[in-house]
């Protein structure tokens, strides 16, 4: 019974988190797209893909959310195919692709990370990479089940390449604290899923340490690399300070680029990118 009911309460998180993002689709690329915080830690990811996985690689995109990274990949000669648990997602994914002249393929699906059982036996070990940028692994209930899907579709030696929403934040237990808001500030210290509120609805959200994360995939996976994301910059949402103060922050940019892959270091900040690669 206790797990007829967890199973239960994972659907309905599930569908709540859809429904949030289906609400914000139409404008998301707004101020998402011209953050500047943002886009620093989308190249760093980008510079990670590249770094292992030539161009021609073929890629599977999870969480792919308006399809930014997928037309990026695509435009460079990556094959990808792009997914979603959000309708809405992948409607703009689609219409995004549809509009480039693009030297491969690239192909929207609407299918959560959840379900990847669902890409049948034809695309088994047809993917050189897998990668999910800004946190969507953190609104996964199982990823033992999907770390198993993903040695599933992965090549031989294959790698993923996550970028994943951490547990301990420096500037938001500051951001927080400093004003008095402690239960806010402690929110990614929080066990098992948490509400986190968006356009009135429900992202129900996972925080994880990075050894807590690969602990799911080790059975299948080997750790290559991890490293922190905004651990000396501030956190995207955070940007009004950032153009405030930008120089002063670049020079605290120059420190995550240098300081985030180190020990200690690299198990904070906002999130963490972690590679992995097929045993």
């Amino acid at each position: 019974m206790a797990a007829v009911r967890q199973a239960a309460s994972d659907a309905a998180q599930l569908q709540d988190t859809r429904r949030a993002f289906d609400s914000v689709a139409g404008d998301y690329d707004g101020p998402r797209g011209n953050n500047e915080l943002i886009q620093r830690m989308r190249r760093t990811f980008r510079e990670a893909v590249c770094h292992e996985l030539p161009p021609g690689s073929r890629l599977l995109d999870l969480g792919c959310g308006t399809g930014i990274d997928a037309l990026w990949f695509a435009q460079l000669g990556y094959p990808v195919v792009a997914t979603d648990w959000s309708p809405g997602m992948v409607a703009r994914t689609a219409s995004r692709l549809a509009e480039e002249s693009l030297p491969v393929r690239a192909e929207a699906r609407q299918m959560g990370i959840h379900e990847l059982a669902a890409l049948d036996a034809g695309f088994d070990g047809s993917f050189d990479g897998i990668y999910s940028n800004f946190g969507p692994m953190n609104c996964v209930p199982d990823l033992a089940a999907v770390a198993g899907e993903c040695a599933r579709l992965l090549a031989p030696e294959g790698v993923l390449v996550f970028s994943v929403m951490g547990r301990i934040c420096p500037w938001e237990l500051g951001h927080y604290g400093l004003r008095g808001r402690f239960t806010r500030a402690a929110v990614r210290a929080a066990r098992g899923a948490t509400a986190v509120g968006m356009n009135r609805h429900t992202i129900w959200t996972r925080y994880y340490l990075p050894r807590e994360f690969h602990r799911h995939f080790a059975p299948r996976f080997t750790l290559v690399e991890y490293r922190a994301l905004s651990l000396f910059l501030p956190p995207p949402y955070m940007v009004d300070y950032y153009r405030r103060r930008q120089r002063w922050c670049e020079r605290l940019g120059r420190l995550d680029d240098r300081l985030g892959p180190w020990p200690l270091l690299r198990d904070m900040g906002d999130h963490f990118l972690m590679v992995m690669q097929r045993r």
